[in-house]
């Protein structure tokens, strides 16, 4: 799969997903400090799914009716990398096929797929 992983997401995530063949952007190592708007272009433009724990997109896709490719946003309590890369293996073990184009909520327990315009 290909991913464009925010820099507030950060570079062990981007790591771990390129130790899986994923096919990886990492904001945190290729674009630090691009705003939400050039990162979702990206993401865009290259066919990726934009994976995040900036609730600002939300606002940018829902609100404003930005485009998207994918969008895996990250609600953790404990926002801690291991969390993030447990939380995404489990979305990616049983949702991988589901993530493109869907804008989808991810706690420590539940996935949900929001409705986007």
């Amino acid at each position: 799969m290909r991913f464009v992983v925010d820099e507030c997401t950060g570079p062990k995530v981007a790591k771990w997903l390129r130790s899986l063949n994923h096919d990886v952007y990492s904001a945190f190592d290729d674009a630090r400090g691009s705003d939400d708007d050039e990162l979702l272009k990206l993401a865009f433009d290259d066919e990726r799914i934009l994976i995040t724990n900036d609730k600002d997109f939300g606002e940018k896709i829902f609100r404003e009716g930005k485009q998207h490719k994918g969008v895996v946003f990250l609600r953790l309590a404990d926002e801690r990398s291991v969390v993030k890369i447990r939380t995404l293996d489990l979305l990616l073990q049983q949702y991988a096929g589901e993530l493109s184009g869907k804008f989808v909520v991810v706690t420590e327990t539940k996935v949900r797929f929001a409705r986007t315009l």
